[in-house]
């Protein structure tokens, strides 16, 4: 009794740091420390990687990606690292991370979107099953030339996919991250109703719309 008692209080207590893992602001402390900026009072005022690109450049924007990214893989394997047993535990951790980061403790539980988080997160739990959602979400973005519209178009996709890997606690979660990812790009989801939201400087569309406008 004891002993399960142990085990039961050291899982709650990694639950805790895999959320203050995932809830470590990232895109605001390089901004502050870095540029002194606070990232939220520009462009869209998220705090993840699409808008520190745009805001602060693509070397904070791409340590911000790795860092978010690789957050998200650090707070899933915990289980493994502490031997904590079944391997299901790993989503449980992975999603607390993906929960830090779109509420995060430090941010008075606002966050980010949790697209780079919820990479991390799958790289950690499952390689393959990481490497098939990147085979979907990079040629889309390259269609798309949007980060956001590739990210509603991929994870309905990818929880589709997930069901082909016979994980029921995998289909489970990942249907939870198409209501997270959907709720976290509301605002997005109006600019791209009004075809106002903003593009990456590559890809099919970034590029037909600049040669459209050119003519």
């Amino acid at each position: 009794m004891e002993l399960l008692i142990m085990s039961i209080l050291k899982i709650a207590l990694l639950l805790i740091l895999a959320y203050l893992i995932g809830s470590f602001p990232t895109g605001v402390i390089i901004g502050k420390t870095f540029f002194h900026k606070d990232i939220r009072q520009y462009g869209s005022g998220n705090i993840g990687t699409t808008n520190t690109f745009r805001v602060l450049g693509p070397k904070a924007g791409i340590a911000v990606f790795l860092i978010d990214f690789f957050k998200g893989t650090l707070a899933t394997i915990l289980p493994v690292i502490f031997n904590l047993g079944p391997h299901y535990l790993c989503l449980i951790f992975g999603l607390a991370a993906i929960l830090g980061h779109a509420f995060s403790i430090f941010l008075k539980f606002k966050g980010g979107k949790a697209v780079a988080t919820s990479a991390g997160f799958l790289l950690g739990y499952n390689l393959n099953f990481f490497l098939i959602c990147a085979v979907i979400f990079f040629p889309i973005l390259f269609i798309t030339s949007m980060v956001s519209l590739t990210s509603l178009i991929s994870i309905v996709l990818i929880f589709i996919a997930s069901f082909f890997f016979h994980d029921l606690a995998l289909s489970i979660i990942s249907g939870l991250l198409v209501v997270l990812i959907y709720w976290s790009h509301r605002s997005n989801i109006v600019r791209l109703e009004h075809h106002e939201e903003n593009m990456i400087p590559f890809g099919l569309y970034y590029w037909y719309k600049k040669s459209h406008h050119n003519k």
